[in-house]
């Protein structure tokens, strides 16, 4: 699912025009990056947990050449499931 497919699916869900879930989802999205930009942690009780997790520097091999390169520090996005939706997703039959 793309975020032009998630607006229509909130927009159906909600009983909203397209436009107004499109600033909806945007809100929503606007709102977490912010958060986390922060370092907040987004706790979605039965969804799951979005945080900022640190990731040290380090050295590594460059797959083609094998040269060694340094990969600095940085901080990425996180999430962990919460157990509604890891119980929700196992019941998937593919």
């Amino acid at each position: 699912m793309n975020k032009k497919e998630l607006t229509s699916a909130v927009a159906a869900k909600a009983g909203l025009t397209k436009e107004q879930a499109a600033n909806a989802v945007n809100a929503v999205f606007g709102a977490m990056t912010d958060a986390l930009a922060k370092g907040d942690k987004i706790q979605l009780i039965g969804f799951g947990t979005f945080s900022v997790k640190y990731r040290a520097a380090k050295e590594s091999k460059n797959p083609r050449t094998g040269e060694k390169i340094k990969v600095p520090a940085t901080y990425r996005p996180a999430f962990s499931a919460g157990n509604s939706l890891k119980e929700i997703v196992a019941k998937y039959k593919g």
